[in-house]
């Protein structure tokens, strides 16, 4: 009698997978303008008080939960848990004015590049 053993495909430790059940990545979307940083990230079902951001120098972090209700479920693909997501831009951000606003489960941040990041524009002189 022959035994074959076949290495297991997907290999992760439990404590890994358990690490990966509780705390998820956000997905974002950043494009950069003239003078700030425009960040999306969708957040369905989420209110402003579920959700911190904090920002400091270059780094944006985001954190929030979604509540998941005690129920069996025989499909469950919405999002539940806690999520967290650090950031770091290419440059400095004013952290004192940077504005936040969720529309329709969209979180959309508006962060100002420092004075010192911004593009400044040279008049040359003609003679």
């Amino acid at each position: 009698m022959s035994l074959y053993i076949q290495p297991y495909p997907f290999r992760r430790t439990a404590r890994r997978l358990a690490a990966e059940a509780q705390i998820r990545p956000l997905g974002v979307n950043v494009r950069e303008e003239d003078d700030a940083y425009v960040l999306s990230a969708l957040v369905p079902g989420l209110k402003a008080e579920d959700l911190n951001i904090q920002v400091l120098e270059n780094v944006v972090s985001i954190e929030g939960e979604y509540k998941s209700e005690d129920a069996e479920y025989l499909l469950s693909e919405l999002p539940n848990g806690s999520f967290r997501r650090s950031l770091r831009l290419p440059s400095d951000i004013e952290a004192d004015q940077v504005q936040a606003k969720i529309a329709d489960g969209v979180l959309t941040l508006n962060l100002p590049k420092a004075e010192s990041a911004r593009p400044k524009k040279i008049q040359i002189s003609v003679n």
